[in-house]
């Protein structure tokens, strides 16, 4: 795991098949500053319409290769996380109050997935190492679509925070 500007990732660039970093500025009203895993509570809670179905068919697709069935998102939120512990399909290998580092690890790829927030910016980045074919063909869906539900995401959460909050 690498420290970088935007976030954690799994290796030096020039090693990654994959790489994604999206950000948004989190609204000047929140009281209190956010936290990363609020952050991912707020993500997780409403997932997108379609985010079911695709892991449906990615489960059914992926397991006849082999790979682990993840079932997506659970939209359940956590107070508290420590490395080691999962969220949903991913384990937690680094928690701090401003990052939270994921990772889900096969025989195909090691996806890391770094949520951060730095003065006010919520970045999200991801890394992916393939290591066989599968993985490499796995990624050529996955990739665009991943930069779309990613930018997807930090839209309706920047969305959802600038409503009036509720007293």
């Amino acid at each position: 795991m690498i420290s970088t500007a935007d976030g954690f990732i799994l290796d030096v660039r020039g090693t990654l098949h994959f790489f994604d970093t999206r950000s948004a500025n989190l609204p000047a009203n929140l009281p209190v500053e956010m936290t990363a895993l609020q952050a991912w509570n707020l993500i997780i809670a409403e997932p997108l319409p379609l985010m079911k179905t695709a892991f449906r068919i990615r489960d059914a697709v992926a397991s006849r290769f082999g790979v682990k069935r993840i079932g997506g998102f659970s939209g359940v939120p956590r107070e508290t996380v420590s490395i080691g512990d999962r969220l949903d399909f991913f384990l937690v290998e680094h928690v701090e109050p401003n990052a939270l580092v994921l990772t889900e690890r096969d025989r195909h790829l090691d996806v890391m997935t770094s949520i951060q927030i730095l003065d006010r910016r919520l970045t999200i980045t991801s890394s992916v190492i393939t290591h066989n074919a599968f993985g490499r063909l796995y990624m050529l869906p996955v990739g665009p679509a991943h930069k779309l539900i990613v930018s997807t995401m930090l839209k309706r959460l920047q969305r959802k925070l600038v409503r009036p909050l509720a007293v």
